[in-house]
């Protein structure tokens, strides 16, 4: 009875360390799969970076609708400066002349002044509001321009087969970047320019 006990104590223990080998191998197997998968995924995606705004200062067109719109808004702030100047002007006049000016000579200056005022506030919304003149004009200049860069990323990303492109110009923290992975000049290639 004895020796039975001993053999079945001596098979349980060697069950046990058959599968702990079992076990430690296939901790080992599934430790090089997952190190496998890691490196393998990790080659896979490729990074780029592209700098959109030294892209658009090589396009000579940006530059001719940067300066289009720079003078069209130089020339739309004179204009509300001229307008702020006469509602300046009229206040002035008003103090000057209020001791003269009866209750209602009074009132029809104020609200000739506050109406000036007022149309100088409207002219100053309508060019450079949200939806002004000056957001629309530049739509229509640079926006054309801004899809071209955008198309040749994206050709030069599905070409070159990158994962992600990021644009050092953006407020996007770049704390290292290797110069070999600026892809603008390629970009500007894809351009003609």
């Amino acid at each position: 009875m004895q020796m039975e006990v001993n053999s079945i104590s001596q098979w349980v223990n060697n069950f046990n360390y058959i599968c702990n080998l079992k076990k430690l191998k296939m901790n080992k197997i599934l430790l090089i799969l997952v190190v496998s998968f890691l490196a393998i995924t990790t080659q896979a995606q490729k990074f780029a970076y592209v700098d959109t705004d030294y892209i658009l200062n090589k396009i000579p067109e940006f530059n001719q609708a940067q300066d289009k719109l720079d003078a069209l808004s130089a020339d739309w702030q004179k204009e509300i400066e001229n307008k702020y100047a006469d509602v300046d002007q009229m206040y002035r006049n008003y103090q000057q002349e209020q001791v003269l000016l009866t209750d209602e000579m009074k009132i029809k200056r104020e609200e000739a002044i506050i109406k000036k005022e007022k149309s100088a506030k409207d002219l100053q919304q309508k060019y450079f509001g949200p939806e002004g003149e000056l957001y629309i004009k530049r739509q229509e200049l640079i926006k054309p321009i801004q899809d071209k860069i955008y198309n040749a990323i994206q050709q030069l990303a599905a070409n070159s087969k990158y994962a992600i492109v990021f644009d050092s110009s953006s407020d996007l923290i770049m704390l290292y970047k290797n110069n070999n992975l600026d892809k603008s000049d390629k970009v500007l290639d894809l351009l003609g320019y």
